[in-house]
């Protein structure tokens, strides 16, 4: 559990560093701070701003601190899961050329949040479960 949300959390990390990187993010030039101008695509597809890029480090360095125990790691993977299901959501409701759209989103980082969201959740849900101690029969 642990080790899989520090996995999870470097990725995030990750993400969070490249989307800062030009070339890895197309249209680096009009990178903006929040909302649905910037125009900047981390891998050519994924809408992000400076605000995104930052909530990408954050949330990879709590992976990073909360895999450091059993409870942080299974609350970071489900919690978090859980946030990235309702930002999926959220990013279904709103208009992507809205004010509301300040993160911003586009319909790739849509769906992508709802694959986090599962597979965050259900690793939290799968690597929870501890294995039983054999015991012996009685005769």
């Amino acid at each position: 559990m642990e080790k899989a949300a520090q996995a999870v959390g470097a990725v995030f990390l990750l993400v969070g560093i490249l989307g800062f990187i030009p070339g890895i993010t197309s249209n680096y030039d009009t990178l903006g701070l929040a909302g649905h101008g910037s125009e900047a695509l981390l891998l050519g597809v994924f809408q992000v701003s400076v605000l995104h890029n930052i909530v990408h480090l954050l949330f990879g360095v709590a992976g990073l601190m909360m895999g450091r125990t059993h409870a942080g790691a299974k609350n970071y993977l489900l919690f978090g899961g859980v946030v990235y299901l309702v930002l999926w959501i959220y990013g279904l409701l709103i208009g992507h050329d809205s004010a509301a759209n300040f993160v911003p989103l586009n319909s790739a980082d849509n769906w992508l949040h709802l694959v986090l969201g599962l597979g965050m959740i259900a690793l939290a849900l799968l690597l929870n479960r501890r294995p039983t101690r054999a015991t012996t029969p009685r005769v």
